[in-house]
């Protein structure tokens, strides 16, 4: 695409250099430069995007925008503009030709439940013969290709390039997370949503938004960027939607058990899944879905809604989520021939993991035991919170090590444990293979052994590496160690 194409009738420009360059990617990371590349160099929070001009001119770049010329810079053009950070959005939209326009683009927010909804609306599309992509904590989907996801909602020029791709593939829908930093931080700046869906909202990221108002207006973001002709989709049981009601413009489609447009009754709860009755415009079909937990009834009916949006009938839509086996990380049982219960679940804050717990007190009137950890250089006012809640509902806590990060491992744990008063009921082992190995071999027949926090990961990082690392193959492993057997862990 040609330069002078990409900025066409935009204000606040002045163009140095030539405007019939042709311009073949755009980037703000100079180390992802490639010939032809148009380089935004972007005011960030640490660094200033123009330190790195001249290692993207060495690299290729054909213009650069800048904030401020420079008269001494050779072979690129420049585009000077007061903020380059706001020019991003329309010349990322211009440059992917408005792929979002062309997709029944779902975005999905909320503090849990967002990976899960989304892979139910995947397999909904899939049901309706919908071609379909995905973008989401644990991948992104794109025709026949699966890429391990890199954010949960990825930057801007990412985003818009995949959606590309998508439509490239011959994909109609597209559905995607959107975390409240992608909201914040504009990832999803001019993209075009069809229908905007809100799980809840409960404590997260407050070391990043000081506040629940900061993290409930960065949610918020997504509706009110929704036109009248769109379509949200809102948990009517979360206390947080009557908020965002008052904040859209959009046509409101509410679920839940409560209450709600779509509302599920008579819900049945076993470690096989879930069943219930769903309601909706004086219509009802029976749905049974292979997930565990009360929440995740509430994923089934916000993935219902948007079936309901494309005009499918209940009948069809409950029967295509009935069909439906797991999402990666998500409550994911690793099978073993000893008869524990061993669950993986993404559950890192301190609403997913009650959750998490309350659904399998609720399921299971056994043994539970709990093992997880906090993230270093993350949110530690609720360390504290998170040991007391496992304490008071497991029958024994395993402290360990998720993403340490900078900090070191035992100073995380010893933060946990000022929220716990029983040591009788804790083990503490930093080492998370050692933890979840120990765990297996003293676990019961019978038994549930919760692994907390990591879910569908396959890393953990460290202040001086990341390494390879994977609860499920771990607890598989583990599982195989015969208990019989001493070892240095028993």
């Amino acid at each position: 695409m040609k330069l002078k194409r990409l900025l066409k009738d935009l204000p606040d420009l002045v163009v140095k250099g030539s405007q019939e360059t042709e311009i073949t990617g755009i980037t703000a990371h100079s180390q992802s430069v490639a010939p032809g590349n148009l380089f935004l160099a972007k005011r960030g929070g640490v660094r200033n995007g123009r330190d790195f001009i001249s290692q993207a001119v060495l690299s290729g770049a054909a213009a650069i925008a800048t904030d401020l010329y420079d008269p001494f810079l050779q072979h690129a053009v420049q585009v000077i503009h007061p903020d380059v950070a706001a020019l991003e959005p329309v010349l990322a939209e211009r440059f992917f030709q408005s792929p979002s326009r062309e997709l029944f683009l779902v975005g999905v927010t909320g503090t849990n439940g967002k990976t899960t909804t989304s892979y139910l609306i995947r397999h909904l599309f899939h049901a309706l013969n919908i071609p379909s992509g995905l973008l989401g904590t644990v991948e992104w989907m794109i025709g026949e290709t699966i890429l391990p996801a890199r954010l949960t909602t990825p930057d801007l020029l990412t985003g818009q390039k995949m959606l590309r791709e998508m439509v490239d593939c011959k994909a109609k829908a597209a559905v995607m997370e959107v975390s409240a930093h992608g909201l914040t931080q504009n990832r999803v700046a001019l993209f075009d949503f069809d229908v905007a869906i809100f799980t809840n909202l409960t404590p997260d990221h407050l070391d990043y938004y000081k506040t629940m108002e900061a993290y409930g207006e960065a949610k918020t973001k997504l509706f009110s960027q929704l036109d009248e002709d769109k379509a949200a989709v809102i948990n009517a049981d979360d206390p947080f939607s009557s908020h965002l009601a008052r904040h859209c413009k959009a046509r409101l489609f509410t679920y839940g058990i409560e209450q709600g447009d779509v509302r599920a009754e008579s819900v049945t709860l076993t470690l096989d899944g879930l069943s219930c009755t769903v309601r909706h415009e004086g219509k009802s079909a029976s749905l049974f879905c292979p997930l565990i937990g009360r929440f995740n009834v509430y994923n089934c009916l916000a993935a219902l809604s948007v079936g309901r949006i494309l005009g499918a009938s209940l009948e069809t839509c409950t029967k295509a989520l009935s069909s439906f086996v797991s999402v990666p990380g998500r409550m994911e049982k690793v099978v073993n021939a000893r008869g524990i219960l061993v669950y993986v679940d993404y559950s890192h804050t301190e609403d997913a993991l009650k959750n998490a717990l309350l659904t399998l007190r609720e399921l299971h009137s056994g043994r539970i035991v709990t093992l997880f950890g906090c993230g270093g250089d993350r949110d530690a006012e609720k360390r504290p919170r998170m040991g007391r809640l496992a304490e008071e509902l497991s029958d024994q806590v395993i402290l360990t090590s998720d993403n340490p990060r900078s900090e070191e491992p035992l100073a995380i744990i010893a933060d946990i444990l000022k929220g716990m008063k029983d040591p009788e009921k804790t083990f503490v082992e930093p080492d998370r293979k050692r933890a979840i190995e120990w765990a297996l071999l003293h676990a019961r027949e019978g038994e549930i052994l919760l692994l907390a926090g990591k879910g569908h990961e396959t890393y953990q990082i460290f202040s001086s590496q990341t390494v390879t690392f994977d609860d499920r193959k771990v607890a598989a492993s583990a599982a195989e160690l015969d208990p019989k057997v001493p070892t240095s862990l028993n």
